[in-house]
């Protein structure tokens, strides 16, 4: 029908958001495993009220100009939106949508599941069974720390490195954190977490959780420099962004012993070539940006993702807007029925 606003949707998503978009809206969806390649994301965008993108799709000037005039919202179905231009979206009054807070507790748990299974060696074990190798129990087999009593370092304290600090304090563990700035004492307080610099966290540590967003400050934030100032003992958790460790450096660390292991849901590239130096290593638990990946959680993004599509579409606030300052630049239409509406 004319009056159904035209939209693409660049992967299938959980049917709780498809389904009210597939009523509402000449709804195009992208039923591919892989998502679409560039030049079938900018032609199916052309004359689209709004989109609906993955991380994996770039919202750049080109995908702008490709799908104006009449984009009025670009909703993201992540927390992150390093993927989207914003401010080019913003120019150009489009406002941008993202899934912020549904995934906290998730992915804190998925981030606490590598670092159990780093320290205690859970992949390698079930390799070692599945290999035939198991043979008797032994006393020096796969041994690995402690995770109780132990020091967690937490890097970026919002939301989920708090969730991580819930955590540690089950387990007994002294929470040292780090970040651009520093928290209320109140926060410390109920977390128990003990606020240090960089350079006397990750020394002081012996797992250390990334839970920074991507940035030019985070871009390459574990370098050489600063995985030389984790224990030898230490474990690297990542499931931020994969840019914010440098994995050259991390692979040379692993390999020589400087740090003793590292678990990571998020690499850079992504996904990680299956001949990358770091699958080489035992010491490296690598899954495929699977933070978020429960049935609850992702069914809740996909209603958050919807909402922020539909409402775009119609000229209305985002409920979850990362470009709040788009809706200052708006001038309604003579005539318009909605102060929202785009002119």
């Amino acid at each position: 029908m004319a009056d159904r606003p035209k939209v693409f949707v660049s992967r299938l998503i959980p049917d709780d958001g498809l389904r009210p978009i597939l009523d509402a809206c000449d709804a195009r969806i992208w039923e591919g495993e892989l998502p679409p390649g560039r030049d079938e994301l900018l032609s199916a965008i052309e004359g689209c009220a709004g989109v609906l993108t993955l991380l994996t799709d770039r919202v750049d000037d080109e995908f702008l100009d490709r799908a104006r005039p009449g984009l009025r919202v670009v909703s993201n179905f992540a927390v992150g939106f390093d993927n989207v231009d914003v401010p080019a979206c913003t120019a150009r009054g489009v406002a941008v949508g993202n899934t912020p807070g549904v995934l906290t507790e998730t992915t804190a748990d998925l981030a606490f599941a590598l670092l159990m299974a780093v320290a205690r060696r859970i992949a390698e074990g079930d390799r070692y069974v599945r290999a035939g190798r198991w043979k008797t129990w032994g006393p020096m087999l796969l041994l690995g720390p402690d995770v109780h009593g132990s020091t967690l370092g937490i890097v970026g304290f919002g939301r989920i490195g708090q969730s991580m600090a819930r955590r540690a304090r089950g387990f007994g563990m002294k929470v040292l954190y780090h970040d651009l700035a520093r928290a209320d004492a109140s926060v410390e307080a109920e977390f128990d977490a003990t606020y240090r610099p960089l350079e006397k966290l990750l020394p002081a540590c012996d797992f250390v959780s990334l839970h920074v967003n991507l940035s030019d400050q985070t871009r390459g934030l574990m370098n050489a420099e600063r995985l030389a100032w984790m224990r030898p003992t230490g474990i690297l958790v990542n499931t931020s962004r994969g840019p914010v460790v440098d994995h050259t450096a991390l692979f040379e660390a692993l390999r020589d012993g400087r740090i003793a292991g590292a678990g990571l849901d998020v690499t850079d590239p992504e996904p990680i070539p299956a001949d990358h130096s770091l699958l080489s290593l035992e010491n490296c638990l690598v899954v495929p940006h699977i933070a978020s990946a429960s049935r609850p959680t992702r069914s809740k993004m996909a209603q958050m993702a919807a909402a922020n599509l539909l409402a775009g579409v119609r000229g209305e606030r985002l409920p979850t807007p990362v470009n709040p300052e788009v809706y200052e630049r708006r001038e309604p239409r003579p005539g318009a029925g909605s102060a929202g509406e785009l002119g």
